[in-house]
């Protein structure tokens, strides 16, 4: 799950060089979007009129498909005005434009839920426009035509305090909803580093586990050295030659039972046969 200031960092270039107000407007939009569980990013804020004139030319001077109609100076992005938006799917990187997604599974199409709170802050939606429809277009104009954008008007300071109040009266009544949805994260957050802990110990365990089985494997072998008493090949020559020396204490064979020997053993009687301490190597004697 995208906490909100990850989804919020998706637009946070975007939205640097819109007017103060469409600014607070669009990071308003954000949020209280998030809160309804639509996650929005905001995919064109200012474009400068070198950057319109180049998008123009695409498709007429340049090559590529025509995306506009209007000339520099002929968009409120150029001024600062408008923002263009889309869907943020879960993954947190790829985008969607499907008006009909309903990715919050509350029977209302993500768009329209998106559509709802701009015009709540005071956007105008291109969607809504008679002649060509711009669905992901969203626009504080001010009443101000092009025309008089391009001669130098503004939104007068009375416009921007009351279209910044608007904004600040909808993020009063949403901070209710913000504070829940970050305890929620903070919930999810903590949910996350115990499953992680979870996981940890789990790997630790495994080890553990494996260490025994390594040291019960090393001990089982161990014990098969010492209890198995099948003499190894290499040492059937000293046995056998030490069967065959009398004890200087009382005659008898050093070794009684030339066909059982332990591993251990085994070594020891060879080290005593390679000294020349049994009859064969003394030549019988």
């Amino acid at each position: 799950m995208l906490t909100l200031e990850q989804v919020k960092a998706k637009s946070a270039k975007r939205v640097d060089g819109l007017q103060p107000v469409v600014k607070a407007a669009a990071t308003a939009l954000i949020e209280r979007c998030y809160a309804r569980g639509v996650n929005i990013v905001i995919t064109q804020g200012l474009r400068t009129i070198a950057e319109q004139d180049a998008l123009y030319a695409q498709g007429r001077t340049k090559p590529g498909q025509i995306v506009t109609n209007a000339k520099g100076g002929h968009s409120y992005h150029n001024y600062g005005l408008a923002i263009d938006f889309a869907l943020l799917l879960p993954d947190g990187r790829n985008v969607s434009w499907d008006m009909n997604r309903d990715g919050d599974g509350d029977k209302v199409a993500d768009w329209n839920e998106v559509v709802q709170e701009a015009k709540a802050l005071g956007f105008e939606w291109g969607g809504d426009w008679t002649s060509i429809k711009d669905y992901p277009h969203f626009q504080m104009s001010f009443g101000l035509a092009l025309s008089a954008l391009r001669q130098g008007y503004q939104p007068t300071a009375a416009q921007v305090k009351a279209a910044f109040a608007v904004i600040d009266k909808l993020q009063g009544e949403v901070q209710e909803d913000m504070s829940k949805i970050a305890e929620l994260e903070a919930q999810v957050k903590e949910l996350a580093e115990a499953v992680a802990g979870l996981t940890k110990s789990k790997d630790v365990l495994k080890d553990q586990a494996l260490q025994q089985a390594v040291e019960i494997k090393e001990l089982g072998t161990a014990i098969l050295e010492l209890t198995d008493n099948t003499p190894p090949a290499w040492s059937l020559e000293a046995i056998q030659a030490l069967h065959d020396t009398p004890s200087v204490i009382n005659g008898h064979p050093v070794i009684d039972t030339p066909d059982k020997a332990t591993k251990t053993e085994a070594r020891i009687f060879t080290i005593l046969h390679r000294l020349g301490l049994t009859a064969r190597l003394k030549g019988g004697k």
